[in-house]
């Protein structure tokens, strides 16, 4: 299901550990936030997603049906549901969105510098600048975990 979320923009994190959305997904997220954004790991890359709350309800729930008896299934659990941090939002003039702390460490976002936040059809990837820009090129950044053996029950979650 994509929500029609598309295109990149480089933004300043404040002092604070804040980002302002971008003005023109306002209507996208009035439509799918139902008060909540969540923002967790990337279990891939040093890299955090952002769910409107809409969406995050269906991927969380598909999350927590699967067994915790594969290995590799729990820990992509652990990194996906276990670093959630569902935030309320407000669909408003300045829409700001606090990142973490632990979330902002590891994704290596430092305040008073640019980020790219990224439209991935249905959710925003949350990326430092410097990281962001190495990938556009084809190059690894440190921290990424490239598992190509993930087990089917996993590639059919659209996260």
């Amino acid at each position: 299901m994509s929500l029609g979320i598309y295109g990149s923009s480089a933004l300043t994190l404040d002092t604070k550990g804040r980002i302002a959305i971008p003005a023109r997904y306002r209507d996208l997220l009035r439509q799918n936030c139902e008060g909540s954004i969540v923002i967790t790991k990337d279990p891939q890359y040093p890299a955090l997603m952002i769910y409107p709350g809409k969406l995050w309800k269906d991927i969380s729930a598909k999350f927590e049906a699967l067994g915790g008896l594969n290995q590799k299934v729990r820990t992509i659990q652990w990194k996906i549901l276990g670093n959630a941090s569902v935030t309320e939002f407000e669909v408003s003039e300045r829409m700001t969105l606090l990142i973490p702390q632990i979330l902002r460490d590891f994704a290596g976002l430092k305040a008073k510098e640019q980020v790219a936040l990224v439209g991935m059809g249905s959710k925003f990837e949350l990326w430092s600048l410097e990281n962001w820009e190495k990938k556009q090129i084809g190059l690894q950044v440190e921290g990424e975990d490239l598992s190509s053996d993930l087990p089917t029950s996993l590639e059919e979650i659209p996260f």
